[in-house]
């Protein structure tokens, strides 16, 4: 199986990443009163992250008057929460939800029965996260060739964990990689759905599985605390910073490049006014210094869009995303 899309397909991670976009008008007329985010996994993983540090980030910048609360809600790949939103609270003006590559690959899967893209209103993106894969510190697998090496000598010997659903982005991060370096038949491949990339790696770290795919912000904690060791980052080249360290699969003669975007929808029935006001806010703190201090501590790398233009980013994502899942046989 040859996938066409390898070098294009990571246009659905890569569209858009230098992009600018300009800055919806100051709305400052709104303020939310209870600004809530939820993030749709466990604590740990890249959606938490996003909530937490946007949370902390708005407050700090005055951009909102109280503490941002940040409700877990794990399931489905996301799925409990883009129903809990589409059915629950779809007129709630102060409510904002962490969202993803993978958010946009369920929705191109049809993972969220009858749910789409149309029923939210896409607010901006935050950045975007290149992709990790991983083993536990004590492995002896110290490059991303020998992983895949055992991989294509015995594919049920290697089990790869990620916070996304089978067919969701993790997995086809390491589906991916797999085909650049090639192996034919990528469905063979052993991979393990868990509920965000904190729960996976708790998984690694038990030796339950061999291997961790999942973005550079969810594995940076467990690299400092020397849990893991990043073997290969999905990016076309070494990351700045304290992620100079970390091999790309291209310097290993792997051609694989994944970057996950990371950004915000809002409930469907949000008013105008507060929806303007918080692509107005998002878009203030993307354009903080402060902001870019953390996009370089955690790994993001830039993608500057907000309102309509991150609106047609999704679509286009998800468009791409279905045409990819279809030539892999995850959809029809």
């Amino acid at each position: 199986m040859t996938f066409n899309f390898v070098r294009t397909a990571l246009a659905v991670a890569g569209l858009g990443l230098a992009a600018g976009a300009a800055h919806a008008e100051s709305h400052a007329a709104f303020t939310p009163e209870n600004p809530e985010c939820i993030a749709p996994a466990n604590p740990g993983g890249g959606w938490d992250f996003t909530c937490r540090q946007v949370g902390k980030s708005l407050q700090d910048q005055d951009l909102i008057a109280t503490t941002m609360q940040v409700v877990n809600m794990a399931g489905g790949g996301g799925g409990v929460a883009y129903a809990e939103v589409v059915n629950k609270r779809g007129d709630d003006d102060d409510l904002i939800v962490a969202a993803s590559s993978a958010t946009a690959t369920r929705l191109a899967q049809g993972a969220f029965p009858g749910n789409t893209m149309d029923q939210v209103r896409w607010l901006a993106a935050i950045g975007a996260d290149y992709g990790v894969i991983a083993v536990s510190a004590e492995s002896e697998v110290e490059t991303l060739p020998e992983l895949l090496d055992q991989i294509k000598a015995d594919p049920t010997s290697v089990s790869v964990a990620g916070g996304s659903a089978v067919g969701g982005w993790d997995h086809l991060k390491v589906l991916i990689a797999a085909n650049a370096y090639g192996i034919e038949d990528v469905r063979k491949v052993k991979y393990i759905a868990f509920d965000g990339g904190g729960e996976a790696v708790t998984q690694l770290l038990a030796g339950s599985v061999q291997a961790f795919t999942g973005d550079i912000s969810e594995a940076k904690g467990f690299v400092d605390s020397g849990d893991i060791k990043v073997i290969a980052v999905l990016a076309p080249d070494r990351l700045p910073g304290e992620f100079a360290d970390f091999p790309t699969a291209r310097e290993q003669g792997v051609d694989a490049i994944g970057a996950n975007w990371r950004g915000f929808y809002a409930p469907g029935g949000m008013s105008d006014a507060a929806y303007e006001g918080w692509v107005s806010k998002l878009g203030d703190l993307y354009a903080s210094d402060a902001w870019k201090e953390i996009m370089a501590n955690n790994g993001l790398a830039p993608l500057d869009l907000q309102g309509a233009a991150f609106e047609g980013f999704v679509a286009e994502s998800v468009a791409q995303i279905q045409s990819i899942s279809k030539e892999i046989g995850i959809i029809k």
